[in-house]
């Protein structure tokens, strides 16, 4: 009898011993699994961090960018008003303003004839395109913003180019034909720098008034009146947009 009982309690122990052993090896388990865990999120919350980090300072280039870029809208808007008011001016004369001052018709005639394009100043935007990284911008309103300027951007090059056409036809051509091309610019050269550059070139008031003879050229500075006022139009929305796009640019680092 009493050997009966002792295997009972042999066998109880030995029991014990593996319950014990089951406890401990799910709990080592369950730290392991715990730790497992615990390093994925502080590992998942460092990279969002360093993406963060990396998106602040696209941000930092963008706006910078923009504010450039407003600049230089300024510029070409500043221009092409003073481009407008000489083609107003040079119509005065084809609608028979007396041709009596030459360096003055030849200042404005020359302010039309120089128009420029505008170039975007957007290099981190093409860097973030080109790089397939515009996702790293999290905000859905500034990747539009973007996306939706650089479609502006576009429209007016088109309507550059459309211009570029005109002035060509109307107004380069048919003046190569007419005009002393190299004395016009050194006598505005001349003007323009105060006598410092240049040369005070006697214009020929006979080249010029067979130039106001010449209808496509007045049609050409009537379309330059035109296309500039639209494309300073676009270049205002482009630069209201560029406004909108920094308020939301500044709304990030407000919220961390």
């Amino acid at each position: 009898m009493v050997r009966f009982f002792r295997n009972i309690r042999q066998k109880l122990a030995a029991e014990n011993k593996v319950m014990a052993y089951l406890r401990y090896a799910i709990g080592e388990i369950i730290l392991v699994v715990v730790g497992i865990l615990i390093a994925l999120q502080v590992n998942n919350w460092n990279e969002q961090r360093k993406q963060r980090i990396n998106e602040l300072h696209y941000l930092i280039n963008l706006k910078t960018d923009l504010n450039l870029n407003i600049a230089e809208i300024d510029n070409y808007i500043k221009t092409r008003r003073s481009q407008i008011i000489s083609a107003k001016e040079v119509l005065n004369y084809f609608e028979g303003k007396p041709l009596i001052d030459l360096d003055e018709f030849n200042r404005h005639a020359v302010n039309v004839y120089t128009w420029q394009k505008f170039f975007q100043i957007n290099n981190t935007f093409q860097e973030l395109t080109n790089s397939g990284k515009l996702a790293i911008i999290s905000s859905n309103s500034i990747k539009n913003g973007l996306l939706n300027l650089e479609t502006l951007y576009k429209k007016l090059k088109y309507e550059e180019e459309h211009f570029r056409y005109d002035s060509e036809v109307m107004l380069y051509e048919p003046s190569y034909g007419i005009l002393d091309i190299n004395s016009m610019v050194k006598n505005i050269t001349y003007q323009i720098s105060n006598g410092q550059q240049g040369e005070n070139v006697k214009l020929s008031g006979k080249d010029f008034n067979e130039l106001l003879k010449d209808r496509k050229q007045k049609n050409g500075f009537a379309m330059a009146i035109y296309e500039f006022s639209f494309m300073n139009d676009q270049l205002e929305g482009m630069k209201s947009l560029c406004n909108k796009i920094i308020l939301l640019v500044d709304q990030e680092f407000d919220g961390g």
